[in-house]
């Protein structure tokens, strides 16, 4: 699981930095400053993270229960920020999806199993699959999602 980080900001040297609640085995909470957000794991890994109470070196990420930054250049950068044109990132996923996954349309449950048991090449696929063929592939443990997308140009609509 992972937890969210309490906040980002720019740490004392300047240097953007990721917060996140920590805990040692023995339940103290502390929290610790990473250069990004795989530093934690990174550092934790070869055991250079200790707690600051009792030096316990069993370290694990907690969930914050305080979600807001009091960093003031982390305040400052949430007003500068221009909002999100969601529709123009759902047209840029669209085409990221169009552009990078092939369309194997009815044929996309026959066609992850098959690169799920190395009878074909693995790549990126997308289509549509039935109910039970989605329930298939999750029995077998093969990952996908759904993205809703529209029907390109000359496709039919069911």
């Amino acid at each position: 699981m992972t937890c969210p980080p309490l906040c980002y900001g720019t740490g004392p040297q300047g240097k953007n930095v990721i917060v996140f609640d920590l805990e040692c085995s023995r339940g103290h909470r502390f929290e610790g400053w990473f250069n990004h957000t795989g530093s934690f794991e990174e550092q934790n890994a070869q055991n250079l993270i200790s707690c600051p109470v009792c030096g316990d070196g069993r370290i694990k990420k907690v969930i914050s229960p305080v979600a807001t930054c009091t960093l003031r250049s982390e305040v400052q950068k949430r007003a500068d920020t221009p909002s999100i044109d969601y529709r123009k990132l759902a047209r840029e996923i669209v085409e990221y999806v169009n552009n990078n996954f092939e369309n194997v349309g009815t044929e996309f449950a026959k066609q992850a199993l098959k690169m799920h048991y190395g009878i074909a090449e693995k790549k990126n696929i997308r289509g549509s699959a039935t109910e039970e063929e989605e329930k298939t592939l999750r029995q077998e443990k093969i990952d996908f999602f759904r993205i809703p997308l529209p029907k390109e140009e000359g496709e039919e609509e069911n």
